[in-house]
């Protein structure tokens, strides 16, 4: 969205200088240990257009993604990123959730880089900069994992596919691991391959993603388990097909080989086998995946958050033998946490609020206060509007003390929600559960 010319122009621009006036940093949340804060101004809504340029990759969909509808988007890997696709006045994103909770829908993943890992310590190199152990990763399954830096910190989150016994896929999320997987194996001295090869992601996601991917290539789809892969073939396009996603729904991935020269194929493919199911092109569902407990790197993690402060901590293992990037000082925070002494002022935790519904992303990390307190003592990450449960619902940082759930909070809500503060408790992350229930949740049912 570009400023208006004239009048328009000129009170658009004193409404900005205002804003800009009142904004601050706000200093009461304890965001201690952090070199770089969460930049907690509340500056709303910023009128500037997406500059498309050549500085930035467009992906192998890109223009596929225009033709489908896509009028906004972001910058994710260095890649330009569809969020929307559905306009405001047709429904915007929670026409897009209806048909995601209710049909099947197609995404332009592609800003998930592939990064391969390839040759004769392919397992070795892996299972050090993973927390998690590489050897249970199968042939031709995947796990989602995490990487960590020396201090315990989330470099990226990455859904990781072993697609052969020497090689393995990191479909990586918002940072450049490509850059410090090489890095450290400068220092190390494996005998691998590491790159970024032209493979790009499509997201089949939905209750009938089954039956419209069994369409495209056979009953034995149905075989595929939650992270599985399968090899297949589209009209004459090499594929992996995995059983993932980033929804909490049902779901694929197709890993388009060769993207640059056979984008077009695959997406049209999947668009012509997706008419009898009501397919849509959608942006990635950052409503259905906050109702998930899915986070978003970047938003809800980056690399000065620990898996001990945001529900990751089952992916930190107590019985992994190898070293691997970080181990030591996971291992010391999970020694003081369970003493009693947790290292870390902020931890995350979903909650309920109430207030107009949320529908669209928000701008700014939004304050939480104590339910009556004046002074702010978190931040939302990730707020959205459930209609299954008929409140918003978020993903949010708050002191240790206040993770419990049931506790009382408030949120200050930005203007084009009211522009007050509304009540808000502490709930059980997920909101909803998920058709395939990841690690946590398992863990979390037995309890």
């Amino acid at each position: 969205m570009m400023i208006n010319e004239g009048k328009d122009s000129l009170q658009t621009k004193d409404s900005l200088q205002t804003k800009a006036a009142v904004a601050r940093h706000n200093t009461d949340v304890n965001q201690a240990g952090r070199h770089v804060p969460i930049n907690l101004r509340q500056s709303g809504a910023t009128p500037v257009e997406l500059l498309i340029s050549t500085r930035v990759r467009k992906s192998p969909y890109w223009h596929l993604s225009i033709e489908a509808g896509c009028w906004r988007a972001t910058v994710y890997n260095r890649m330009y990123h569809p969020r929307n696709y559905a306009r405001p006045e047709d429904g915007g994103a929670m026409a897009e959730y209806d048909a995601l909770v209710n049909h099947v829908t197609m995404w332009n993943v592609a800003v998930e880089r592939q990064i391969q890992v390839k040759g004769p310590d392919a397992e070795k190199f892996v299972d050090f900069v993973i927390t998690r152990a590489a050897n249970l990763i199968k042939p031709m399954r995947a796990k989602y994992v995490i990487l960590c830096n020396e201090q315990g910190g989330i470099l990226n989150d990455p859904v990781l596919l072993r697609v052969a016994e020497d090689e393995f896929w990191f479909s990586v999320s918002d940072s450049d691991v490509e850059f410090w997987l090489r890095g450290v194996n400068v220092g190390k001295g494996f005998d691998v391959s590491i790159a970024e090869i032209d493979v790009a992601p499509l997201q089949i996601q939905g209750p009938k993603s089954e039956a419209m991917m069994t369409d495209l290539f056979g009953p034995a789809v149905s075989d595929i388990p939650f992270y599985g892969l399968m090899e297949g073939n589209l009209n004459g396009v090499e594929v992996i097909i995995s059983q993932t996603g980033w929804s909490g729904e049902k779901g694929y991935e197709i890993f388009c080989k060769d993207a640059t020269l056979n984008a077009e194929t695959v997406w049209y493919s999947v668009l012509g086998a997706g008419k009898p199911h009501n397919l849509m092109v959608i942006a990635p569902a950052h409503h259905r995946r906050i109702a998930a407990g899915i986070l978003s790197w970047g938003q809800d993690i980056d690399q000065e958050i620990s898996p001990f402060q945001c529900n990751l901590a089952y992916q930190v293992p107590r019985n992994k033998e190898g070293d691997y990037v970080g181990k030591a000082a996971l291992e010391k925070a999970r020694e003081d946490i369970e003493a009693g002494n947790s290292p870390y002022p902020l931890c995350m935790v979903g909650i309920v609020l109430g207030g107009e519904p949320v529908t669209d992303y928000a701008n700014d990390f939004w304050l939480v206060f104590d339910e009556h307190g004046d002074g702010a003592i978190g931040y939302v990450t990730s707020p959205w509007f459930s209609p299954e449960l008929e409140t918003n619902i978020a993903l949010c940082f708050v002191p240790w003390d206040k993770k419990q759930v049931g506790t009382a909070l408030s949120v200050a809500l930005p203007e084009e929600y009211g522009g007050e503060r509304v009540s808000a408790t502490v709930v059980d992350v997920p909101f909803r559960p998920s058709v395939n229930p990841n690690s946590r949740e398992t863990e979390k049912a037995r309890q």
